[in-house]
């Protein structure tokens, strides 16, 4: 494992961006007030002693907490290493493919699809008339990249649906499932999903770490990008004001930018389903001890949408999401010896 960290921190480095830094630095200062020459050494000392990139030090405000709080945090370099502690790379194929996913996670996903390069032209037929909407998905590529939402009137037959799908080399088209009513009254241009954490203990028992709810916003299609926020994980009650997607921006919202509804204190319905759903799923692959998982409310339940083994380490622990100023490191800490 020392040696995966040590070929990553080469290649961190190897590539990072003097220009990005500096810019990082520029809207850093301006925040804090602080000299450059002592926040460019406070950011190295803080990359050092607890793996924090620029991004890192500037999302979560590092300049304002203490070497004891900044202890706490998941930084980029602490993911890193509990990603390579507890996840066999041999199984990361499965999530990486979107295809390959659905087949694995069948029975958690709740939602027609085809595999498109072992669809046959029946399959096609079928697909094409059952839905009058489809979702296509690249494999390999995530944060919604190269995804089409496809309507049924646009074709003149699933022989034509077909040739586009197969020449955009799409990897899985799926039905298109519906937000939960609850969820639909917020925004209803995209599928507003949970990001749901998961971690599988020593012992093999998953625990749910924490959970955001996502929102689009702007008339996007996908919620990637939208506002986000935490939400409790026992009720689903969004706790905070919602954070723009593009982190480094800054922007919050206590109302979605759209419609207006109030964010904070709306409860994610069918929560506790949601809860048992992602715990249920994270047994399957127990050699991806730490997943994060999109999951969608409909109005027939909960439905995985994919799983990452490369969660985002960043919702968790935001400037006006985080009052206590403590991340998630102690917890954990008590669910895998060594981190």
């Amino acid at each position: 494992m020392k040696q995966n960290l040590v070929a990553y921190g080469i290649r961190v480095v190897k590539h990072a961006s003097f220009k990005k830094f500096f810019t990082v630095l520029n809207e850093v200062h301006e925040r804090s007030g602080l000299s450059k020459p002592a926040l460019t050494a406070d950011m190295v000392k803080s990359f050092i002693k607890y793996g924090a990139g620029y991004y890192d030090y500037s999302n979560f405000n590092f300049f304002e907490l203490t070497d004891a709080q900044r202890e706490t945090y998941m930084t980029r370099f602490r993911s890193k290493k509990l990603l390579v502690k507890v996840n066999d790379p041999h199984y990361s194929v499965i999530f990486d493919s979107k295809s390959l996913f659905n087949e694995v996670f069948r029975d958690f996903i709740h939602r027609d699809f085809l595999k498109v390069d072992s669809a046959s032209d029946a399959d096609f037929e079928r697909f094409f008339n059952a839905h009058d909407e489809y979702f296509a998905k690249m494999d390999g590529l995530e944060a919604g990249a190269g995804a089409e939402l496809l309507k049924k009137e646009n074709y003149a037959d699933a022989q034509e649906f077909a040739a586009y799908v197969r020449g955009k080399k799409f990897g899985v088209v799926e039905q298109v499932l519906k937000n939960h009513p609850d969820l639909a009254a917020v925004y209803d241009g995209s599928l507003n999903t949970l990001r749901m954490i998961t971690l599988i203990d020593d012992s093999g028992e998953p625990h749910l770490l924490f959970a955001v709810q996502k929102f689009g916003i702007n008339g996007r299609f996908v919620d990637v990008y939208g506002a986000h926020g935490p939400v409790d994980l026992e009720t689903g009650e969004f706790l905070y004001p919602a954070r723009h997607g593009v982190i480094k921006d800054g922007i919050s919202y206590t109302e979605h930018p759209d419609t207006g509804v109030p964010l904070v204190g709306f409860r994610t319905p069918l929560f506790k389903e949601a809860k048992e759903l992602v715990l249920r799923a994270a047994r399957l692959v127990p050699q991806t001890r730490y997943v994060g998982w999109d999951v969608a409310v409909t109005p027939d339940g909960p439905a995985i949408i994919e799983g990452n083994n490369y969660g985002a380490h960043d919702y968790w622990q935001l400037p006006g999401q985080n009052p206590s100023k403590i991340g998630i490191m102690p917890t954990i800490r008590k669910y895998v010896h060594g981190m």
